[in-house]
């Protein structure tokens, strides 16, 4: 029963450890959510934030006029699983959660992103970016993570990248700064090859152009210099 409430959202502070969790219905029965279908559920305590210390539950429901995401984030405080984040966020109803958990700043702790929507029929993968925070012991959304598709943790140079595909596509480099993400550098093909950096204030600057460039849908790990992405690379 404890399961079940934690996974649906509902207004439940203390998750006592010891607590005989039971599968999950598919229909929530709250007040809150009478009606809806639950399509998918997500639960870990292994590895998101402080291995066994932390905990993520994820539920997917739909109603006739919605699908949105419950995330319920605990710790654990003598030995009870104690609420510390909670979310309820819409998304498409074209794809299923898939959550993974990774880590995406490079401080030896595992955090957590979803699919939140498809776009430019299924080549731009949009998900949401969440970043455990060791300092508050809390997890951080990542308010403009879904304007960036296909994200991940770019290791060669300690930051994220995200690859947007259109009539052209580019790769943009990326930091996380408080609770967003800011770009530092692009690298465009559309009509040729373009490379521009940002400063701190977002102005921004072209720094090699190459109009004779014809390749289509190529993945950066690297703008200066230009490196290719390769499976090596990717996390």
């Amino acid at each position: 029963m404890m399961r079940l409430l934690a996974g649906l959202g509902l207004l439940v502070l203390v998750t006592c450890c010891t607590a005989q969790h039971q599968p999950a219905p598919k229909v929530a029965t709250s007040d809150q959510y009478k009606g809806a279908e639950l399509e998918e559920y997500f639960s870990d305590s292994l590895h998101i934030g402080r291995k066994g210390h932390n905990k993520i539950e994820m539920s997917l429901l739909r109603t006739k006029d919605r699908s949105f995401v419950i995330i319920n984030f605990f710790t654990r405080q003598n030995g009870c699983w104690v609420s510390a984040n909670h979310y309820e966020l819409d998304k498409d109803d074209v794809l299923g959660m898939d959550p993974e958990l990774s880590d995406f700043n490079n401080d030896g702790l595992n955090d957590m992103t979803y699919v939140s929507a498809v776009a430019a029929r299924g080549a731009n993968e949009v998900r949401r970016l969440f970043i455990y925070n060791k300092s508050n012991d809390r997890l951080m959304m990542i308010e403009n993570s879904d304007d960036y598709p296909n994200l991940r943790y770019n290791k060669r140079l300690n930051c994220l990248d995200a690859f947007l595909v259109y009539g052209g596509c580019s790769t943009v480099f990326l930091r996380i700064e408080g609770d967003s993400l800011k770009e530092f550098a692009c690298v465009e093909l559309a009509n040729g090859l373009s490379v521009t950096t940002y400063d701190r204030h977002g102005k921004e600057k072209i720094i090699y152009t190459d109009t004779t460039n014809k390749a289509e849908y190529v993945r950066y790990i690297n703008f200066q210099p230009l490196e290719v992405n390769d499976e090596e690379d990717s996390y």
